[in-house]
């Protein structure tokens, strides 16, 4: 099974990615959040930082472009090749409001046609691999067995499936019954995504379709970070692990961001899905949520893993 950690924009950036590799790894494939191409044709800094390749050792890193127009992606592909890469992902799932209204992620999806016509010329003119992160539409599940036969008529890496359409956003069940009937029908290797948040969920999942031999899991890992080596029958997370986990990510924030501010809000939200992993959490995580100050977040953080423990400890 090849084990994939899912582009989450703000959150899985390189120094979560690399924290990841060095302290817990699992993973095949390490996809960067999405690249939006501007007029100007530049990366933005947080863009350029995240595709360096000195950034991404040893990893094998699929940057991914969101864009509805045939030209950006073209231009942007061709430089993000400059830089090494020989696979590009096409954000086709993000169901952001902000997003969809502009035709782009998941809200390219209503527009089959444009679509259609968008995938043949990038395939054409790209010297790169491309796969598509999709959902299944806007409105409706249906809507996919039309965009399948649009992906089934071009050379594609992969297609990733989300099985939700853009209204759910990440609510309700994803779509199965939708799933099940596409993953036969797909010229192109297929690769699940979506609720895969626990070793028995990645189990439920694989008997259920043991066909499918590629699975994709984000929010799963930011609650624990090693999920892909459990996945991969290893150990859960030992606190040691974790300290050198938070440190890489506390000293690469501090690093690169300016700004107690900045920095600790970043790492409250790294707790927010993290604390549950430790015994006695509650006091601990309304402690880290009010400071205002590094100096003080380092103190309680400090105490929080000398005085509890993890499951794997």
């Amino acid at each position: 099974m090849k084990l994939y950690l899912a582009p989450l924009e703000g959150i899985t950036g390189w120094i979560f990615r690399s924290a990841v590799h060095t302290c817990f790894g699992g993973f095949d494939k390490y996809f960067v959040p999405f690249i939006r191409p501007n007029q100007m044709g530049h990366f933005s800094t947080r863009e350029k930082k995240d595709i360096l390749p000195e950034h991404n050792r040893d990893m094998y890193t699929v940057p991914q472009i969101l864009t509805n127009k045939s030209e950006d992606f073209i231009r942007t592909a061709r430089k993000l090749k400059e830089y090494g890469y020989g696979e590009i992902n096409l954000n086709l799932g993000c169901p952001s409001k902000t997003v969809i209204t502009k035709g782009r992620g998941a809200g390219f999806l209503a527009y089959p046609e444009e679509l259609d016509a968008f995938l043949c010329e990038i395939t054409e003119k790209c010297d790169v691999r491309i796969s598509v992160k999709t959902r299944l539409g806007v409105e409706e599940p249906e809507e996919f067995l039309r965009i399948m036969d649009i992906y089934n008529k071009y050379p594609l890496e992969e297609v990733i499936i989300h099985p939700r359409v853009q209204r759910d956003f990440y609510k309700n069940t994803p779509h199965m019954e939708l799933f099940d009937r596409v993953l036969p029908e797909s010229r192109s290797p297929v690769c699940y995504n979506g609720d895969i948040f626990t070793v028995e969920d990645y189990v439920r999942f694989t008997e259920a379709h043991p066909d499918t031999d590629r699975v994709m899991t984000g929010r799963g890992v930011l609650a624990d970070p090693a999920l892909g080596r459990e996945i991969r029958g290893g150990r859960g997370p030992e606190k040691a692990e974790l300290r050198h986990f938070h440190d890489i990510i506390y000293e690469g924030y501090s690093r690169e961001m300016s700004g107690d501010r900045t920095i600790l809000y970043k790492m409250k939200e790294l707790w927010s899905y993290l604390a549950p992993l430790f015994t006695n959490y509650r006091k601990y995580i309304k402690k880290i949520r009010k400071c205002e100050r590094c100096a003080a977040y380092e103190k309680i953080v400090g105490e929080f893993f000398e005085q509890e423990e993890t499951g794997a400890s």
